[in-house]
């Protein structure tokens, strides 16, 4: 096990193994842990019989628990799908930041762990090949089964420390989109890597699909409605992406 100069320990998970067709690293996935307490969620993810597991786990406080290494695969990401990949293990990092979630007392994560998980990303990428929009939510790749690290995580800090992909979200515009202009939001949700089908149609997958972008990259308003706001930033990410 590959141990990184960050961790403040190593507690080994059990559920690890090698990543398939040796598969290199190209994402970095974000979660909370949904639970009350670090120790507890440690306690899980270590844990054969739990059938889950990651690479490190960020408390409250910045300390960071090393739990595989990154050379091999965890079992953090379930089923899931990007850029039309579904074995998204084999291809990615993930991290677990401590947080209650949504089911627990959601709330915002303090400074002190943002900076660490700052300084864990940047690591990481200093030994991966891993573009920014490859930098993500558990909710981008597994839309509607999860909703982490939700809209209080602090992307746009991330993006200004040189990890992931941000733009500024559009300003507020709820007028819902039909036709042409859903059938374009839903083309460039699949482009940018998003597991959805160009239907125009308001199908309950683009309820989920459109409900993870904008807990991503536009928060301010989440409630899975296609509209123009997510429509323009979406155009203003893939404008980002070719400048």
């Amino acid at each position: 096990m590959i141990v990184s100069a960050l961790a403040h320990r190593v507690i080994e998970a059990a559920n690890r193994e090698p990543r398939r067709n040796e598969r290199a690293v190209d994402m970095l996935l974000l979660h909370y842990t949904g639970m009350n307490s670090a120790a507890a969620a440690c306690d899980l993810l270590c844990s054969e019989a739990s059938g889950v597991s990651c690479h490190y786990l960020v408390d409250e406080g910045g300390m960071i628990t090393q739990m595989v290494g990154e050379e091999s695969r965890a079992w953090h990401a379930g089923v899931s799908c990007w850029q039309g990949e579904t074995d998204t293990n084999s291809r990615s990092i993930g991290i677990e930041i401590q947080n209650p979630g949504h089911q627990y007392g959601y709330r915002d994560f303090p400074d002190v762990q943002m900076a660490a998980v700052v300084a864990l990303g940047q690591d990481i990428l200093s030994r991966h090949a891993i573009q920014p929009r490859n930098v993500l939510a558990h909710s981008d790749v597994a839309p509607g089964r999860k909703i982490d690290p939700g809209e209080r995580f602090d992307w746009p800090l991330l993006h200004r420390e040189g990890i992931g992909h941000w733009v500024p979200p559009a300003e507020r515009d709820e007028r819902v989109l039909e036709g042409v202009d859903l059938a374009r939001f839903q083309r460039m949700l699949q482009d940018y890597g998003y597991g959805i089908e160009v239907t125009g149609e308001h199908d309950e997958a683009t309820r989920r699909v459109t409900d993870a972008f904008q807990r991503h990259f536009r928060p301010a308003l989440v409630n899975g409605i296609p509209d123009q706001s997510a429509l323009r930033t979406a155009e203003r990410l893939a404008a980002a992406l070719v400048g």
